[in-house]
């Protein structure tokens, strides 16, 4: 069922690697064109536009964007017992593990009446996202609101798509999540306009102010990762998302069974979605493309994860040596990486690149989806080399606070001359003699 790479008895250099391995293929800057009068049209003329592209996507327009908090109570008591202990579980070992993430400050004596001060302060005012297309996801708000929270962000606000089932207002599971976690402003707009109205701020239908956010995180379509681009610097962004992807390096002690139900897993999310196998084993390999063929014929969304299976974007590649695989997972840099193999936590242990690693045979990545407490808002499309997935440090900024007394600064004036000459630019200097007028620079 899967394409296959047969990279065995080759060692393929990085740029080998990126070009050959299977990857979904996005392109961001074709969305920009249709992306950037939606953006335009919003800083203009704010809400009006909001509703106005609200309705030609989603086919339905809200009476207001901001939720009305009575709703946010209604969806919460109306949440089904099962649904709601999962949540709050959910909820309960992500804060566990975002709230060791939290910095202190730290300062350094560099001299004698000389310190410097890092100082970790959270972004004021944050624009969540949480997905409201194929699916409904309310562990993306458990994901978003948790390391915010942590950070101590002061001004959350969660956005999510209005849903003509449900009178204009978001997914009722969205609403209850975010009642959970005490999140009590909603705007129900979704996608690129969601973005915009986030940057610009508003004037909401009832006369309500809608405070524009410093940064938007969260995961969304190919549009919404648009604008994101777009209003970079407008705003922060956590990153720019793209289709979902699962790399699982195996070899033959893996359970096929279980590679095929966690490849499965992923390629439920979209039709771009990347299933990618990298062993070492043929046989299992073999074994696998069978298993696929009864579990993604028999699965719910069998339409959705057939053609993601048999998408370019996804694939197995078989390698000599487990040393092999993972040079390959490293090239990949995937979302998710699951280990499945002997001695599986060693072999993990060396992984350089990759959003979240899955040890061994009980950790597929559906238990990061939902409950492991990590955070399953990861980088895609290979991002993993350079960058990490959302935490409580996406929503701090550190500040250097530099403390230092007459003495201190006299003691080094001269050097800081010295090197203001060496750039050219005197005024440097200039500026710290100043205050030495007597003595000049020693």
């Amino acid at each position: 069922m899967l394409n296959r790479t047969d990279l065995r008895g080759k060692v393929p250099s990085p740029a080998e690697l990126r070009a050959t391995l299977p990857r979904a293929e996005i392109d961001v800057d074709a969305a920009l064109h249709q992306v950037r009068p939606l953006v335009e049209a919003i800083r203009e003329r704010g809400v009006d536009a909001a509703l106005e592209y609200t309705e030609r996507f989603d086919r339905v327009r809200p009476e207001t964007v901001r939720v009305p908090a009575g709703e946010l109570d209604r969806a919460l008591a109306e949440l089904d017992p099962t649904v709601r202990e999962a949540i709050e579980e959910s909820i309960a070992r992500a804060r566990k593990v975002h709230a060791d993430q939290r910095r202190t400050d730290v300062t350094t004596r560099v001299v004698e009446g000389g310190t410097v001060t890092e100082r970790w302060v959270p972004v004021a005012r944050v624009g969540l996202y949480a997905p409201g297309g194929l699916a409904v996801y309310p562990s993306s708000v458990v994901m978003n609101v948790v390391p915010a929270q942590a950070a101590g962000v002061g001004s959350l606000v969660l956005c999510s798509p209005p849903q003509a089932e449900f009178g204009g207002l978001p997914h009722p599971t969205t609403l209850a999540a975010a009642a959970l976690l005490g999140v009590d402003e909603v705007w129900a707009v979704g996608g690129a306009q969601a973005v915009a109205l986030l940057a610009y701020g508003g004037t909401d239908t009832d006369g309500a102010e809608l405070t524009p956010v410093d940064m938007v995180t969260g995961p969304g379509n190919i549009y919404l990762t648009a604008a994101k681009r777009l209003l970079r610097g407008l705003i922060g962004i956590d990153s720019e998302a793209g289709p979902t992807e699962i790399a699982i390096l195996a070899d033959e002690t893996a359970d096929p069974g279980h590679v095929a139900a966690d490849l499965i897993s992923q390629a439920e999310h979209d039709t771009l979605a990347a299933s990618v196998l990298v062993t070492t084993s043929a046989e299992l390999a073999d074994a696998v493309d069978a298993e696929l063929a009864t579990r993604a014929a028999a699965t719910k969304h069998s339409e959705r994860v057939l053609q993601a299976l048999r998408g370019r974007q996804s694939g197995i590649v078989l390698v000599s040596t487990v040393d092999d695989g993972l040079k390959v997972v490293d090239a990949y840099a995937a979302e998710h990486l699951e280990i499945q193999t002997a001695d599986a936590r060693a072999v993990a242990a060396r992984v350089r690149n990759a959003g979240a690693v899955f040890v061994g045979p009980y950790a597929p990545v559906s238990l990061g989806d939902y409950c492991a407490g990590s955070n399953h808002v990861l980088p895609t499309g290979g991002f993993a080399r350079h960058s990490s997935g959302l935490s409580v440090q996406t929503f701090l900024r550190g500040i250097h606070v530099i403390d230092y007394s007459e003495a201190a600064l006299r003691e080094v004036a001269g050097k800081v001359v010295a090197l203001a000459n060496a750039e050219d630019l005197p005024a440097h200097g200039e500026a710290v003699t100043a205050r030495f007028p007597a003595e000049g620079a020693r």
